[in-house]
């Protein structure tokens, strides 16, 4: 179940800040019809960088991210996050972190699959059942992606591992020995459903 709604992703307080001080610079100057305008992009911005608590619902791989899976194949599932999603990423599988990579690149839509060439976050996971690969993909907007681990970090199934800001795609490789759990259309929550599952 998700913690408190207010619960803040760590490293947004600039991108909080800033509409904030808008807001009230705008009503201090008798400009209420900009300033209500401006606090209702306040909210919006707050809620978008939301960070609830989260626990993974039974075994397997957990979802790297919220939103709507709109690949699903037997080596990698990816995840576009809406607007209203949750933006903050999860380690699918407890690891190692063996590297990441940042790479610059287009700004496609995040939804369609051609964005998979667009800027991205690399991070290579080592895990008891293999390596697991989480892409972090910038979507058309901001395009400011967020990285919370390095190499040499160990993290656990369902540990905060980075955000990304303002529309975006997350992308993960399945390991040898799983099975997808889920299909295209379906909806998951970070750290929390369970996309691939060990086969019997």
């Amino acid at each position: 179940m998700e913690g408190p709604l207010l619960k803040i992703a760590k490293g947004s307080t600039t991108w909080i800040s800033l509409p904030i001080l808008l807001t009230a610079v705008l009503a201090s100057v008798g400009s209420w019809y900009a300033s209500a305008l401006a606090l209702a992009g306040t909210l919006f911005v707050i809620f978008f960088h939301r960070d609830p608590d989260r626990a993974p619902q039974g075994g397997g791989m957990v979802s790297p991210a919220d939103g709507r899976v709109i690949t699903a194949g037997p080596d990698r599932i990816a995840v576009f996050m809406g607007a209203y999603d949750v933006h903050v990423n999860r380690s699918p599988l407890d690891g190692l972190v063996k590297s990441t990579l940042y790479t610059t690149g287009g700004h496609y839509p995040a939804f369609l699959n051609i964005a998979s060439k667009n800027q991205r976050n690399e991070i290579l996971v080592e895990t008891a059942d293999g390596d697991v690969e989480v892409s972090q993909i910038a979507g058309a907007l901001v395009r400011r992606i967020v990285c919370y681990v390095k190499p040499g970090d160990r993290v656990v199934r369902g540990q905060r591992i980075g955000m990304i800001h303002f529309g975006s795609r997350v992308e993960v490789t399945i390991p040898e020995g799983y099975r997808q759990y889920v299909n295209i259309g379906d909806k998951v929550r970070a750290g929390e459903s369970i996309i691939a599952v060990k086969d019997s």
